[in-house]
């Protein structure tokens, strides 16, 4: 069982920079892929990006691509989303989540592959 703590939402300016974090408990965060998601008012719930379980490799959804960085920390249990550049397009509950197949080279993309999730931080991104 893992559980999740995701913290560091809040208010931005376009054009601003945050950084999330998703604190993990139970050392079962090592053996997974961890993604971030995010759901804007009215819509489905999107990938946004994902790490293997070594913190080498990482996926990317086109928009955010060259904005957003994941990254984990195994040693802290932690994972984290730095996002700069933030647009007001950006605005979501943002959530992380862990899952995949038990040290995998694979990083999955889809919602359907992964088992734990937080309960989300809402992100706003002000014009």
């Amino acid at each position: 069982q893992v559980q999740l703590v995701e913290s560091g939402g809040g208010l931005v300016q376009t054009g601003g920079s945050q950084r999330l974090s998703c604190a993990a408990s139970g050392r079962t965060f090592t053996s997974y892929a961890m993604g971030w998601f995010r759901q804007a008012p009215g819509k489905e719930r999107e990938f946004v990006a994902a790490i293997r379980w070594s913190g080498i490799g990482t996926a990317y959804a086109d928009s955010v691509k060259g904005r957003f960085t994941i990254s984990r920390d195994n040693a802290k249990l932690t994972g984290y989303l730095q996002m700069n550049s933030l647009k007001p397009e950006d605005t979501a509950v943002y959530y992380c989540a862990v899952g995949g197949q038990y040290y995998s080279e694979y990083v999955p993309t889809s919602l359907g592959a992964y088992n734990y999730w937080g309960q989300g931080t809402q992100v706003t991104v002000s014009s």
